[in-house]
């Protein structure tokens, strides 16, 4: 199983990130069919007055390339880190690129473009301290929508450019223009309101509130299923829990979160092998050859309760709490956690310290992050 999911992540040329450096080559092309006298050079001067019109189509034409690429990723089962990280550069540069270009037309003035880029610097800092500790920042749906209204606030302003409005009513052409606007701001707005958003989930890492607290809680479980919740919600993704050494922890952590039964569908507690096999499916050869807490069954329950439970992603946690139980090369703390989605199933072997309550609380804590990094790692 885990073979199969490594093979998905390292294949760098895959249509989807072919998809995502073709975007990035044709920004330039975006910015010389707005700004240069290319329709002089081809001897046809008459199509100088819908220049911005051709430069808007071809904006629109890149900026589709996003959903494309995305989709094809997930069809695929081609979920890579080099996507993950080169699919927001793209957008990142093409929206730069277009508002500098706007600037120079004198089309807006350079504090919008200093407000949109300030953002990116100030998340992409922050996503920075989030990846050198090991957390995931759940996007929002702020961010998303923020992005939408920046390109079509774009493409308003190219056309708004166009000589074509020289000869046209002057009420057009000002409906035009307040549109325009209008849509920039709104824009600006989810800008800076996603940036708000996005400090606000990572201010344990940055100073502001320590890790895990919450209305006075010392455990970050709790934070950690809000932004589970969170984030399933933002993804429309449904989401389970098979768990042995847990005993429902995780399940019951999800299920605090008000609005949780929109995303959370179930849980099953295989505490005993005989419920492992029965009910999730793990193979009894399985349980004999590797045992309870290992690599396999963790996948294998993992992958039994999303098929049993219809689900989207799943995560299972099968180890050793004690204060009995241990046995050779498995000592007490010995946790596998499991996740399970379309992208295929893995897991993750944590030896955690304490007694039997802190083992089990970070078992909680271990699964429920890795509930945010598949939904990370599937987008």
């Amino acid at each position: 199983m885990q073979n199969s999911v490594s093979k998905s992540t390292e294949t760098v040329m895959t249509p989807a990130n072919i998809i995502t450096m073709v975007r990035i080559c044709l920004v330039p092309v975006f910015v010389a069919a707005i700004i240069s006298p290319w329709p002089e050079w081809i001897g046809f001067a008459d199509l100088d007055v819908w220049k911005s019109w051709i430069a808007a189509a071809i904006f629109v034409v890149i900026s589709c390339t996003d959903w494309l690429d995305g989709y094809l990723a997930r069809k695929r089962n081609e979920v890579t880190d080099f996507g993950k990280f080169m699919d927001p550069l793209a957008d990142k540069i093409l929206v730069t690129a277009a508002l500098l270009v706007l600037i120079e037309l004198g089309a807006i003035p350079s504090w919008v473009v200093l407000v949109i880029v300030a953002r990116e610097f100030i998340v992409s800092g922050v996503r920075m301290v989030a990846a050198s500790k090991g957390e995931v920042i759940a996007a929002s749906w702020y961010g998303k929508f923020k992005t939408v209204f920046q390109m079509v606030a774009i493409v308003l302003f190219v056309v708004k450019e166009s000589p074509v409005w020289e000869g046209a009513p002057f009420g057009l052409y000002a409906g035009l223009y307040v549109l325009s606007w209008l849509v920039m701001g709104v824009a600006l707005v989810l800008t800076v309101v996603s940036m708000v958003d996005y400090i606000s989930k990572a201010r344990h890492l940055i100073g502001f509130k320590p890790k895990g607290s919450r209305d006075g809680a010392s455990s970050a479980e709790p934070a950690l299923a809000v932004r589970v919740i969170d984030a399933a919600k933002e993804r429309g993704l449904r989401i389970a829990a098979a768990e042995s050494c847990t005993g429902g922890l995780v399940s019951a952590a999800l299920t605090d979160v008000p609005g949780a039964s929109e995303s959370v569908w179930g849980g099953v507690v295989s505490y005993a092998n005989d419920v492992k096999h029965a009910v999730l499916g793990v193979s009894e050869d399985l349980l004999s050859d590797c045992g309870a807490v290992s690599e396999q069954v963790a996948c294998a329950m993992a992958d039994g309760a999303r098929a049993a439970l219809g689900a989207d992603i799943a995560v299972s946690v099968t180890g050793i709490a004690g204060p009995g139980g241990a046995v050779p090369g498995k000592p007490v703390g010995t946790v596998w956690v499991g996740a399970s989605s379309a992208a295929g199933a893995h897991a993750r072997l944590h030896h955690f310290e304490g007694d039997r309550e802190s083992v089990r609380r970070q078992s909680v804590d271990a699964a429920l992050q890795a509930l945010l990094d598949e939904m990370e790692r599937t987008e």
